[in-house]
Parts: C-alpha cells; sequence; structure tokens
C-alpha cells in the first residue's frame, strides 16, 4: 500500500490522446510496479474515441485529468501542476515499463541525493520487432549536454526528475507542436547531470502512425531549440560555441532541402539565421 495516499514520493503523469487502443497497456505497466509509493495522474487530452470510458474503468487506482485538445507539452505541465510527489516520472501513453523502473529509480535518488535527474537505458520495439538503437543513440551519464545537441538522448518514459528541478527551468514548452522534450533536456542538461541507470527499463515502442517522432522537418523544432538556449544566457562561452556549431550545420541541411523543394523563403530564414551566428564561428 502507500504510505500516503496524500502524499506519494512519486507521481507518475500519463499524456494520452485517442490512444485508447494502446493506453490501457502503458496504466497496466506502472500500476504492476513492485514500488506502491505512487500517484498515477492520466490527462486525457481531448480524446475523441473511448479513452475516457477505459479510463473510468480504473476507478481511485487512478486520477483523471481531463482537458481540451492542446498539446502534448500542455498536457504534461497540467500533470505536474497537479502532481503531489516529490520526484516526477513521465510516461507516454504508447510505451511500457518494466516491474522495475520505479524502485531503481527511487533508489538511485535515496543513494545519490545530490542527484536531481536520472534515466534507465531501453528496449525498442518499431511494428512489433525488437531493433538496436544505433551508436549516436547511445545513452551516456553524467554532463550530456554537447552530446544532446544533435538529437534528443533523453527519453521522456526513462525519466525520473526532483519536481523542483521542474520549478526551476520550468516546463514544456507548450508553443511547441514537436520536440519539446528535446527543449526541455536542452534546459537541464547544460546545467546539471543527467544520470543513468544502465539497465533497460522501459520499452519504447514505435511505428505507428500518430507518433510525434514522425513528424516531418523535426530539425526545424530543434532548430527553434537551439536558438532559444543560446540566446537565454544559460550556457557557459563553450557550451555557447558548440551549440552554435551545431544550429549552424541544422540549418545548413535544413535550408538545402528548402531549396531543393522550391521553399525559397523559409531556405532563405534558415540561411539568415547561418550569418546571425557566423561571428562564433572556430
Amino acid at each position: 500500500m502507500k504510505k500516503d495516499p496524500e502524499k506519494p514520493l512519486v507521481s507518475v503523469i500519463i499524456p494520452t490522446y485517442n490512444r485508447g487502443w494502446i493506453v490501457r497497456e502503458a496504466i497496466d505497466s506502472v500500476l504492476a510496479q513492485d514500488f506502491e509509493d505512487f500517484e498515477l495522474i492520466v490527462i486525457d487530452d481531448g480524446s475523441t474515441d473511448d479513452t475516457r470510458r477505459l479510463l473510468d474503468s480504473y476507478g481511485r487506482d487512478i486520477t483523471v485529468i481531463c482537458q481540451a485538445n492542446s498539446g502534448v507539452s500542455a498536457a504534461r505541465n497540467r500533470g505536474i501542476a497537479a502532481a503531489a510527489g516529490q520526484l516526477i516520472a513521465f510516461l507516454d501513453s504508447d510505451d511500457l515499463w518494466l516491474p522495475g523502473k520505479l524502485s531503481r529509480q527511487v533508489a538511485f535518488f535515496e543513494t545519490h541525493p545530490q542527484t536531481l535527474i536520472n534515466q534507465t537505458n531501453e528496449i525498442w520495439v518499431r511494428n512489433g520487432v525488437r531493433v538496436n538503437p544505433g551508436r549516436r543513440h547511445r545513452k551516456s551519464s553524467g554532463m550530456i549536454f554537447e552530446r544532446s545537441l544533435a538529437l534528443c538522448l533523453v527519453s521522456p518514459s526513462a525519466v525520473m526528475v526532483r519536481k523542483n528541478l521542474l520549478d526551476t527551468v520550468g516546463g514544456f514548452d507548450e508553443t511547441m507542436p514537436a520536440c519539446e522534450d528535446y527543449d526541455l533536456w536542452l534546459r537541464i542538461s547544460c546545467r546539471y547531470p543527467v544520470y543513468l541507470i544502465d539497465t533497460p527499463l522501459i520499452i519504447k515502442r514505435g511505428g505507428h502512425a500518430d507518433q510525434l517522432s514522425k513528424a516531418a522537418g523535426l530539425d526545424r523544432h530543434r532548430i527553434r531549440s537551439l536558438c532559444k538556449i543560446i540566446d537565454g544566457g544559460r550556457l557557459s562561452q563553450s557550451q555557447r560555441r558548440v551549440a552554435v556549431q551545431v544550429l549552424k550545420k541544422k540549418c545548413t541541411i535544413y535550408a538545402g532541402g528548402c531549396r531543393r523543394r522550391g521553399r525559397d523563403a523559409e531556405a532563405a530564414h534558415y540561411e539568415d539565421l547561418i550569418r546571425r551566428y557566423q561571428i562564433f564561428s572556430p
């Protein structure tokens, strides 16, 4: 049983939108954890399928918050605002946790009390088939900011974070339709180490049509995040220089793609960004 249902140690947040076909598996993987001092908050982001009926079937085992469709960032932020736990864990509604996920992460916080954020390793499944991530996707532990600039190396479903860290750096950017997690992890990892429990404790499932990670033009959103972090006054001089190098590379590639597709005005915008940051060339 939970030590105190009014003050759980961990708040688990699942945002979902029209995932009635799969969200039950995510919820059940949380309720099956061998660690029990948690609350589970599911935010229904305006679903129009049978999601609400499914969520209601859990009764008091979960807390359900319903809102008009506002995107995954708004849903996660709504869950953070409602959370009573000192530690926050996220789970995407198409992913799964293995049974020891919460207990291993809580134990890490207890044995490393200065830790603000950690994540576990993961198993990748695409269209029902296990696949191995490429070398560039391999997670590392500690100050991962520079490695994280090229692509997202933190998985929301794998993370546990102290709630007061989110109070410090802010939550998910609700104006970003995609790459909102990349944006938050950059804000965190430029200042704080992100520790890795090098054991696969989540199953990250992909290949279905409604995945945000399959949306076109994701580097456009990463470029926006890079501009934000570069101009935000958070970075050291060396961090800023590396971030600018990555930004310029992404802008060059994206602008080239726009030119090939006849989107000249859009290409010009990203070419202007390259010139804007030219002063930081090594």
